[in-house]
């Protein structure tokens, strides 16, 4: 008989019948589904589904806590602490202050072996200094930790006087770097020389393995410089003492005879001699990389004396790849003992006007020339100059003409004979004269063809 020609109250219970036998069934088959979240359902689940559902509810409430953010109070130190190594000081001092953990990173010695002291008066410097109690904690706790350290001073004689305070303090310090920067007038100097040379011999007492030293500027002399090769020749790599009038041939001279890995060495000129070249071309030395040699005038009419020739050959012969680096600020008659015979220089920089026989004599004895900077030259065009450096500098790579002139045929033919070689182009747009092959509108064309990148000469700014 069709189930729908019963009475309908038994068609209705016929069907609840059904559907709650179908449920109860469906529900001890223990599926998702129709387990819920409360006791509604009215049966209970099976114990491994509900084991299940606590561990998921768990990896949920981890994934939430990760989607707030991360635990920083248990991040290891070692990430902490290459953390604090990118933050300026204030910086991590504000840090140190978090928590525990944080403070125990900001003391640890890795976090200290690299400081800058920044000494400048209030009165005559807008930049910050480094906070006096601040130094004196590094010097209490962390001068023994010290070893990549450097002092900026501003042109005060205070703040000089500050920075030498601190050198004689680090008695417990073991130093491999050392630099010492003035960022106006060399303040340094302005300091009396026994002052300053006392606190620099307590840093080359207690550093025995100061590999790097740059004391441009400063009142340094014989003496200090023995006390440095004594306890360091068998470390010093770089050293940098540029405009340091108590230093002697003689003494720059016993660096070089004693500390034979000497790799990098910037000096004047009136420090630079033949016995000082033979020195760093002996066998016992290491090869040289970088020599800078600045020649400054402090008088009009001052007297230079000249290198020999076979000095700077056994210069070349003994390091073939170094480079000599010179700038010259020198009057136009002082240029006498220059460029007479061949020079391995690599960078040459004029910073006052030269002649134009200077720079003729530039391209005949300098072949190992890679850039040439000139600031000024007379108002006599420099068209033969140009064309023979580039015949004969075949290295050229880099040239830089301030207040000179040239025509631009001339320097389309300069262009074309280095070719793209020429990575480096700094040339002013008043220093080019038109002809009647090449004028002002179309020579940048014919440039960048020879180039082969576009270029334009640089525009004097009118502000």
């Amino acid at each position: 008989m069709d189930l729908r020609q019963q009475h309908p109250q038994e068609h209705l219970d016929r069907q609840a019948s059904l559907l709650g036998k179908m449920k109860r069934t469906h529900c001890l088959r223990g599926t998702e589904e129709d387990f819920g979240e409360g006791p509604s359902h009215g049966v209970l689940p099976p114990p491994e589904f509900r084991k299940r559902k606590r561990k998921q509810k768990s990896k949920e409430k981890q994934w939430e806590e990760e989607e707030v953010g991360v635990d920083w109070g248990r991040m290891p130190q070692e990430i902490l602490l290459h953390i604090f190594q990118y933050l300026p000081l204030l910086d991590r001092a504000h840090a140190s202050l978090v928590s525990r953990g944080w403070n125990q990173v900001f003391h640890m010695p890795e976090l200290w072996r690299c400081f800058e002291f920044e000494l400048n008066q209030p009165a005559s410097s807008y930049l910050k200094a480094t906070h006096p109690d601040l130094i004196k904690q590094i010097i209490k706790k962390h001068s023994n930790h010290l070893q990549y350290v450097s002092f900026k001073v501003d042109s005060s004689t205070e703040s000089a006087g500050a920075a030498c305070d601190i050198l004689s303090q680090l008695v417990n310090c073991s130093l491999k770097t050392l630099g010492l920067i003035s960022t106006a007038r060399p303040s340094f100097m302005e300091l009396p020389k026994s002052h300053f040379t006392s606190a620099l011999t307590v840093v080359f007492v207690n550093s025995k393995s100061l590999s790097s030293l740059k004391i441009d500027d400063t009142p340094v002399d014989d003496p200090s410089l023995k006390v440095l090769v004594a306890n360091n020749s068998d470390t010093l790599k770089l050293l940098k003492m540029s405009s340091c009038p108590h230093v002697s041939p003689a003494g720059i001279l016993c660096v070089a005879d004693q500390c034979h890995g000497l790799r990098e060495l910037a000096l004047n000129y009136h420090l630079l001699s033949d016995d000082l070249l033979l020195s760093l071309s002996s066998e016992k030395h290491v090869h040289l990389e970088h020599l800078r040699i600045d020649v400054v005038s402090d008088n009009p009419g001052q007297h230079f004396h000249a290198i020999k020739k076979s000095s700077w050959d056994a210069m070349v012969k003994h390091s073939p790849k170094f480079n000599l680096v010179m700038y010259f600020f020198l009057y136009e008659d002082e240029f006498g003992p220059f460029f007479k015979d061949e020079i391995p220089v690599t960078h040459l920089y004029f910073g006052r006007s030269v002649s134009k026989d200077v720079l003729g004599r530039v391209g005949l004895h300098c072949p190992r020339l890679v850039e040439l900077v000139v600031c000024a030259n007379g108002l006599r065009p420099l068209d033969e100059e140009l064309i023979r450096i580039a015949r004969r500098c075949t290295q050229l790579s880099a040239i830089g003409l301030g207040e000179c002139e040239v025509s631009c045929s001339a320097f389309v033919e300069f262009v074309k004979m280095c070719g793209r070689r020429l990575s480096q182009l700094s040339i002013m747009e008043e220093v080019l004269i038109p002809d009647h092959r090449y004028g002002l509108d179309d020579i940048h064309w014919e440039v960048s063809k020879h180039l082969g990148r576009v270029w334009f000469p640089d525009m004097m700014p009118c502000w």
